[in-house]
């Protein structure tokens, strides 16, 4: 809710008022009183920056799993409150990239891994034999690929994939 919310306290509430970088507080400025106590009044602090590491690493899904890239873990967790994210990240290799988007209750989601590493993608709350990959069965696809409880495990090299499949949101995402 701190990301999608526009009003004090949010992520957006600074962004909405002209912040280009992190602030201390949430209410650093406000229009009413203006400054706030200048003893404790960054306004490029880390602190509320960690919301950047969620979207990567949890939204968008992307994780490193070894030294400088050469294998990413994408797993994204997409929640209720959001119809789409996208996150693209330059590593040593090229350009990593994890999106996804509901619609008409299908997940979409779209991979790009850079030449010379390898992927691991979870895909969440999906079924092995409904998944599809550029509209071909990804059974059929990719020889490593496997139903790991409720999600589907694609181990991969590089390129660009589409992955589309029925999908509800979970109920108690984490």
């Amino acid at each position: 809710q701190l990301v999608r919310q526009r009003a004090y306290p949010s992520w957006l509430y600074p962004v909405i008022n002209g912040a280009t970088t992190m602030w201390e507080r949430w209410n650093s400025w406000n229009a009413e009183t203006g400054f706030g106590d200048i003893g404790m009044n960054s306004f490029n602090h880390y602190a509320y920056g960690a919301i950047g590491h969620w979207m990567y690493q949890v939204v968008a899904g992307m994780r490193i799993r070894k030294p400088r890239y050469k294998h990413i873990l994408i797993h994204p967790e997409p929640d209720d409150g959001l119809e789409y994210a996208h996150a693209t990240f330059e590593s040593p290799f090229g350009t990593i990239a994890s999106g996804w988007k509901k619609e008409q209750g299908k997940l979409i989601i779209n991979v790009a891994i850079p030449a010379n590493t390898t992927a691991t993608i979870v895909l969440p709350e999906a079924k092995l034999n409904h998944v599809t990959e550029s509209g071909k069965p990804a059974h059929e696809v990719f020889k490593d690929i496997r139903q790991h409880e409720k999600n589907v495990v694609v181990e991969t090299g590089s390129g660009e994939y589409v992955f589309q499949y029925d999908f509800e949101t979970p109920k108690n995402p984490r």
